[in-house]
C-alpha cells in the first residue's frame, strides 16, 4: 500500500524552533526527491529563509506548498508537519526515513502517523 500522507507530530517539549537546525536539510531532501531542486542556490536559499524566520521565532512556517509530487505542509491547528503526495504511485518511504533521521539527530521528539485520511480541497 502506498502512503498518501506522512505526519511528523511534535511531542513533549519539541516545538517549531527545534526544527530550525535541520529544516534546510529537510527541504533539500524533499526537493531532491521530487526533482524540484532549483538550479540556482539563491532560489533554494530563498525558500529556506522564508521558513527559517518563522521557525526561529517558534511560529508555524510556510513549508513547501507548490505544485509537485509531494508537498511539505505545516497545518494551522496542530504542532506537526506532513508530507502529502497527490498521486497513489508516489512512494514516500525513503524521504520519511531521511526526515526521521534528521529529526532524531537534532533531538526533536515526534511521532509518525501515516495515511490519516486528511481531506484536501
Amino acid at each position: 500500500m502506498k502512503i498518501f500522507s506522512t505526519h511528523f507530530v511534535l511531542k513533549g517539549k519539541s516545538d517549531y524552533k527545534n526544527l530550525a537546525p535541520v529544516f534546510p536539510d529537510i527541504l533539500r531532501a524533499l526537493l531532491e526527491e521530487i526533482g524540484q531542486m532549483p538550479e540556482e542556490e539563491e532560489i533554494f536559499q530563498m525558500f529556506v529563509d522564508m521558513n527559517m524566520v518563522d521557525l526561529e521565532r517558534n511560529r508555524k512556517p510556510e513549508g513547501y506548498n507548490r505544485k509537485g509530487k509531494m508537498r511539505l505542509i505545516f497545518p494551522m491547528d496542530r504542532k506537526e508537519f506532513y508530507l502529502k503526495a497527490y498521486s497513489k504511485t508516489t512512494d514516500m518511504s525513503r524521504l520519511t526515513e531521511t526526515i526521521r533521521g534528521l529529526l532524531t539527530s537534532a533531538g526533536v521528539k515526534f511521532d509518525i502517523v501515516q495515511n490519516d485520511r486528511t481531506d484536501f480541497d
